[in-house]
């Protein structure tokens, strides 16, 4: 930094008889430039001795759904799941099906819904001795359409047995039922024939 100063004052000297700067010109201009070197000396070492910040990682955190489980599983209940979970997870975090249930009528592979059921159904009752007679429990009032079965359905009126597999089979891919008006979409399903048996059913 000296060196430099006494550089540009013995240029100073030199061009001082050429411009005719009196001596409070010369030291103010003097003045002047290590001033200027200064600050840009301050300027450089703050920028080389400022840190740079690395960004923070991003963080994203799935949502999740609640789900209700019931039927023939061994911890029936409502459970909280990540919004990407499936059927088979949420039968999983019910403790999974209970023996003998046959879940070939539920399509696990579906993505749940927040809000949804997942209704599995139960094994159907063992064989009773000769000595007890079994007697069948005779379901009456509005059928479920959420839980009804192919020989369920094919017992409403206007419905028989090919509609009834529709109607399971589009309950299987696109998931439970919203309103009872929702079987209209099912193929087969028209306004007159729903409304056959609009009220022997229910949600």
């Amino acid at each position: 930094m000296n060196e430099a100063i006494d550089r540009i004052r013995e240029r100073l000297d030199g061009w001082k008889s050429d411009l005719h700067f009196s001596r409070v010109q010369v030291r103010s201009l003097l003045a002047l430039i290590v001033l200027v070197l200064l600050v840009s000396a301050g300027v450089v070492s703050r920028d080389n001795s400022t840190p740079i910040a690395a960004p923070a990682p991003l963080i994203i955190t799935p949502s999740n759904i609640t789900v209700d489980v019931a039927g023939g599983v061994k911890k029936a209940g409502v459970y909280s799941l990540p919004e990407t979970s499936r059927v088979v997870d949420a039968i999983a975090a019910a403790g999974g099906a209970q023996s003998g249930t046959d879940l070939s009528d539920l399509n696990l592979a579906r993505v749940l819904k927040d809000g949804e059921q997942i209704y599995v159904e139960p094994a159907t009752l063992p064989n009773r001795s000769a000595s007890v007679p079994f007697r069948p429990v005779i379901k009456s009032g509005p059928i479920n359409i959420n839980r009804a079965t192919e020989k369920e359905f094919d017992s409403l009126p206007g419905v028989g047995p090919v509609i009834a597999a529709r109607i399971v089979a589009y309950r299987k891919v696109n998931g439970p039922f919203s309103t009872v008006e929702d079987l209209q979409k099912v193929s087969g399903i028209g306004s007159a024939k729903f409304a056959q048996f609009k009220n022997k059913i229910r949600v």
